[in-house]
């Protein structure tokens, strides 16, 4: 990763500051209230750093066409909750109405902007070429009004959309301290592990945990690879394991054109990492709504698999309880079901109680953990499901390659970049 500016570089005091943030929350189907708040929570700590700002924030909730896209008032009356503070908010983005409350603000007031992805801009335009954005109204109209733009929105690093990259040559683009945190952990992870290093992946998203896999054996990052899940019922299946008809359609569904390069991947896995590779020796299958556990050597079955086996959950603790390092990422089954929860929680708990460092990818796992309660017992739960996997592949995510570029362009040293906000 190359240099970016931090807020620890800059002095902001006084300044007009765009934040774009992840507050892509799940939502109560009726009255949208807050199921989780977690990650409005998480970029408290950089809010707290710009109280002697202007503050306007950038965010989005969900995408045109799901039940929960909708605005962000709410958000706006969740961060008033949580800060003691008044957050006020205006329905429009870059329009004559968002412009006349940032014109009113204040200094050590906040503004919410309206989803983003409410403007049509944001949702189009995907150019792989930063300085294009700068074309578009959005990006225009709202660099107008800015001194800096702030990137917290770790969970959307991965995207190249206006409102993550649009601000690369417009404006000096700073990481907040979300950004930073989950960068440094990642990075330490991958680069600094302490062994034996090893990665647990599960999840119906094959595909992902097969990059992640691919990069940290290539790499050399990780000593064993632990599969579960969906994950393991493939690895299973193309090491010469029939794992019966109904689980092998379910996860040709699940992966859909990327099921041959997905298999093509396993294979090489196998073939040139399996003493690397730790499968499941036993599985859950849900028979008629019951869990019944059997042994691989009893497959194939046509029942679907709905769980890591017993046997192979005490194996997984085993290796979490020697792990000097293990990274986390998807469920071992269908946790949602009481009967089939057994494999993740195991997981998870033996995770917590292990003086490991422990790297949980986002997603599904993440929000179980910070729901029991567990997220201070780990090491570093990520914010981010896509771009934590997506950075955990080694692959370039667009929203840090526009910090290293703007961290260029205006200038690598902190006395000039303070010059250039003066």
């Amino acid at each position: 990763m190359g240099a970016i500016r931090t807020l620890e570089d800059v002095f902001l005091d006084g300044k007009t500051v765009l934040l774009r943030i992840d507050g892509n929350s799940p939502l109560h189907p009726i009255n949208n209230s807050f199921l989780d708040d977690s990650r409005l929570k998480a970029v408290i700590p950089t809010i707290n750093k710009l109280t002697k700002t202007k503050l306007i924030i950038l965010t989005h909730q969900s995408r045109p066409g799901k039940r929960d896209f909708t605005s962000t008032s709410g958000h706006a009356r969740e961060f008033q909750r949580l800060l003691g503070r008044s957050v006020k908010f205006v329905e429009d983005i870059c329009g004559e109405k968002a412009f006349s409350a940032i014109e009113e603000m204040n200094l050590g007031d906040i503004l919410l902007l309206n989803n983003v992805r409410m403007n049509q801009e944001e949702l189009d335009c995907k150019t792989n070429d930063f300085e294009s954005q700068m074309d578009t109204t959005f990006v225009q109209r709202l660099s107008s009004i800015a001194d800096v733009f702030i990137n917290d929105a770790f969970a959307c690093a991965h995207r190249n959309s206006p409102s993550i990259t649009g601000f690369t040559y417009a404006l000096p683009c700073i990481a907040g301290t979300l950004m930073m945190n989950e960068l440094n952990s990642l990075e330490n992870a991958m680069k600094n592990p302490k062994n034996p290093c090893i990665a647990i992946l599960g999840g119906i998203k094959v595909d992902d945990s097969v990059k992640v896999a691919k990069n940290m054996l290539k790499e050399m990052i990780v000593d064993k690879i632990l599969v579960t899940g969906g994950v393991a019922n493939l690895f299973l299946e193309l090491s010469g394991i029939n794992i019966g008809e109904i689980n092998r359609n379910f996860l040709k569904k699940e992966l859909g054109n990327k099921w041959e390069k997905t298999c093509e991947d396993i294979r090489k896995i196998i073939s040139n990492y399996s003493e690397k590779i730790i499968m499941p020796t036993d599985v859950a299958l849900n028979v008629n709504g019951k869990r019944i556990d059997i042994g691989i050597s009893q497959l194939p079955t046509e029942y679907q698999i709905f769980d890591l086996g017993i046997q192979s959950t005490f194996t997984a603790s085993s290796e979490i309880k020697n792990a000097g390092t293990i990274i986390l990422n998807g469920p071992a089954g269908v946790f949602e079901l009481d009967d089939f929860k057994f494999g993740t929680m195991e997981i998870i708990n033996a995770c917590a109680e292990s003086k490991a460092f422990v790297v949980v990818g986002g997603g599904h796992t993440a929000t179980l953990i910070n729901n029991l309660g567990l997220a201070k017992q780990i090491g570093h739960v990520s914010t981010g499901g896509g771009a934590c996997l997506e950075f955990l592949a080694g692959e370039k995510l667009f929203g840090i390659k526009s910090l290293e570029i703007s961290a260029k362009r205006f200038g690598l040293t902190i006395k000039k970049l303070q010059r250039e906000l003066q």
